[in-house]
């Protein structure tokens, strides 16, 4: 369960808009992270029940970052069609009509990421010995992939964007969920049982959401 809203604190000085600027707690954050989407907006990752003040302080040591960020961003990564679709998780290029329609894409995305992440996850399931009831493929903003106590797991389309080493990690972590629901010590051991470099490949994908094109998380069908 997440909450958003809007922070409205005057150190956040930058050139975006303060509209963009918003905090999201998440029972499965275990730390305060910052995203900065390709448009240039900012949102704030925060485990619950963090204090504002602590929320504040933590966005006000990362300013420098941020602006390097925002100053990154461009209005071509919104423009819709794109010419072309690149598939970091597949090495795939894809030339996209410019008659294409956002819905049609985000469907051939979702489906792509089922026929691709589907057999990956019963390889690493049946390697890690445990079993999934079913898989389904979401487009979320927020998040990556989720395990459900009845044993769906569900993966982010928008992984079709990182690479393979990631992704693998990813599929790891909600699957491991299925013998811990929580983010344990037990968890994290069971975890680098079959992907030692955790740490590393966790980093690069919160980071991950600046490898999306911005118009996959900006816009709608």
């Amino acid at each position: 369960m997440t909450t958003a809203a809007l922070l409205q604190l005057p150190l956040f000085d930058f050139p975006s808009d303060p509209g963009c600027w918003r905090v999201r707690h998440s029972a499965r954050a275990r730390r305060l992270s910052i995203r900065v989407f390709r448009d240039g907006a900012v949102e704030v990752i925060a485990p619950p029940r963090v204090r504002p003040a602590l929320i504040a302080d933590f966005v006000a040591r990362h300013r420098d970052w941020i602006a390097k960020q925002q100053a990154r961003a461009t209005p071509v990564d919104r423009q819709f069609p794109p010419p072309s679709v690149v598939l970091r998780a597949s090495a795939e290029t894809w030339t996209c009509d410019p008659l294409l329609k956002l819905g049609a894409l985000q469907g051939r995305l979702a489906a792509r990421a089922h026929e691709l992440f589907a057999p990956q996850l019963r390889e690493l399931a049946a390697l890690m010995g445990v079993s999934f009831r079913r898989l389904q493929i979401r487009h979320q903003r927020t998040r990556w992939g989720s395990c459900s106590s009845r044993g769906t797991i569900s993966l982010n389309c928008c992984l079709l964007f990182q690479r393979p080493e990631v992704v693998r990690y990813l599929l790891v972590h909600e699957l491991t969920h299925l013998t811990h629901m929580n983010h344990s010590t037990r968890f994290w051991s069971a975890v680098e049982r079959f992907e030692p470099d955790w740490r590393e490949l966790d980093r690069e994908l919160t980071k991950g959401w600046s490898q999306v094109p911005g118009w996959l998380l900006t816009r709608s069908a």
